[in-house]
């Protein structure tokens, strides 16, 4: 029963994709062998054969026939008459070898064996998993959801191995049902308490660099490259790309016929916008393509700082800061340079700037009007009760008392 169990947990493990042939078997003799050697003291004069297609084994002694009575070590020697039980033609000097049957080493060796296999086993196993991963890290992996638990997500790939999603990597609007299936990348490999732990992300720019990758033919091939990005996960995100080939538009090709590139890694990405930027050594130009939609009027660099003053006409401004003001933060982030805001009017001469209104107006609640580009008391006048409660943290009845005040100033 004993050898039977032990034969049905080698059929297990001979299945396994990851472990090759060689390395399996090489495994199998190990484990053997280190059984011999604490049942006999030496294994040396053991043949072990393994048969990996039928999940079977065989375990030969070889020993030297001597006359009765000179027997000095049982395992290297056996006596002459013993030797003729086995077959009656050997002699003294001749070398037998005889089957060592697997139950005459015990219940409880062979239960420590079995035990000593699966682990050994399960071991290399796991570290060829890690390995596996550990040179797919920056790698999209396609997985099928198998857990959704509230921190984290359990997916398997298409071998069954165990990948984590965590929460904080989900881009905010994610919603998966078991058995969905997902795309995310490889972002870290580690080995926790002796098993693989591979983390997968969906917030990273790796995972939007290689969706383009995916999407985009010149990228993947090189023509392209893709200079930087930044991105608000599920928000918006800034992707600057150069082409090495003049022959070929960059923006236009990450774009495609009618978006039809884009579309696709939007819908990835759970309609995040995506603006595709021309890169350029030019810092003045650099910047404003960065804030694009919006249409600059000027700018003034401070380069020691990495300061940038941009105007613009005051029905830009919105633009420029775009929703939560995430256009102008990630338009920073991708130049490099903090960028302020500031607005050109035609009749500048009858507006009012809102430090005017220190004495009627508090200065925090200035502040935070000046956070979304409205430095003058016609610019926040441009903008409705609704767009100003979305778009700071004052509230309704501050924003229209503000209003109030702004208003007399042009009765």
């Amino acid at each position: 029963m004993e050898n039977l169990n032990l034969i049905e947990t080698f059929s297990e493990f001979k299945e396994l994709k990851n472990i090759d042939r060689a390395t399996m078997m090489r495994v199998l003799e190990d484990v053997f062998r280190a059984m011999l050697l604490k049942h006999y003291g030496k294994d040396d004069n053991f043949d072990v054969i393994i048969n990996i297609d039928k999940g079977d084994f065989e375990i030969w002694r070889n020993r030297q026939v001597v006359e009765d009575g000179e027997v000095q070590d049982p395992n290297c020697q056996i006596s002459l008459t013993e030797a003729k039980k086995i077959e009656k033609d050997y002699e003294t000097g001749e070398d037998v070898t005889d089957e060592v049957k697997l139950m005459s080493f015990g219940r409880r060796a062979i239960l420590a064996l079995r035990q000593n296999l699966s682990a050994r086993i399960m071991e290399l196993e796991k570290n060829n998993i890690f390995a596996k991963y550990k040179d797919r890290i920056g790698e999209v992996i396609t997985g099928e959801v198998y857990q959704v638990w509230k921190k984290e997500i359990l997916v398997l790939d298409d071998e069954g191995n165990e990948l984590i999603l965590p929460k904080t990597e989900q881009i905010p609007s994610d919603y998966f049902r078991k058995g969905d299936s997902i795309r995310a990348v490889v972002v870290k490999v580690d080995m926790r308490n002796n098993s693989p732990l591979i983390l997968l992300s969906r917030t990273s720019t790796v995972f939007l660099e290689r969706l383009f990758e995916l999407e985009v033919p010149e990228i993947f091939d090189g023509l392209i490259t893709i200079k930087k990005i930044v991105r608000v996960p599920g928000e918006r995100a800034k992707v600057a790309v150069e082409s090495y080939d003049e022959r070929i538009d960059p923006v236009g090709a990450c774009v495609g016929m009618k978006g039809s590139r884009i579309h696709g890694i939007v819908r990835e990405l759970r309609n995040e916008n995506i603006d595709v930027i021309n890169f350029t050594n030019n810092t003045q130009l650099f910047i404003t393509r960065a804030l694009s939609p919006a249409k600059i009027s000027s700018i003034k660099l401070n380069e020691p700082s990495k300061k940038a003053e941009v105007y613009l006409h005051p029905k830009e401004v919105s633009l420029a800061i775009g929703k939560g003001g995430l256009n102008i933060k990630l338009a920073s982030q991708l130049t490099g340079y903090e960028i302020d805001v500031y607005r050109e009017s035609e009749d500048d001469d009858e507006d009012v700037t809102l430090d005017e209104f220190g004495d009627e107006i508090e200065d925090w609640v200035i502040d935070e009007l000046k956070a979304i580009g409205c430095d003058t008391a016609k610019s926040v006048l441009e903008l409705s009760v609704e767009d100003l409660v979305k778009r700071t943290d004052l509230e309704e009845v501050t924003i229209k008392e503000v209003m109030k005040i702004l208003k007399a100033e042009f009765e």
